[in-house]
């Protein structure tokens, strides 16, 4: 079975941010700050540097409303680099 975009996404960020979930258990829509995984700026910093390095993509400070939710960042990734 092949890997979905999302639980890539979701591995990626457990993994980078030592975080102690499964990617199963973060949902595609949950909010990754505040209420949903309680990530904060540093974080964020943290995200922009592993998403744009695994998935070869280049973020910039206007494009920082991706990391709303894993659907969001999908998206993002998928527009970037629609042969994924």
């Amino acid at each position: 079975m092949a890997t979905t975009l999302e639980h890539q996404v979701k591995e990626c960020i457990i993994n980078r941010l030592g975080l102690d979930v499964t990617a199963e258990e973060v949902e595609d829509d949950a909010p990754l700050f505040g209420e949903g995984l309680g990530l904060d700026s540093i974080d964020a910093l943290e995200l922009v540097i592993a998403i744009g390095k695994q998935f070869e993509v280049s973020i910039g400070d206007d494009d920082m409303g991706i990391f709303q939710s894993v659907n969001r960042i999908c998206e993002f990734i998928r527009i970037a680099r629609p042969e994924l």
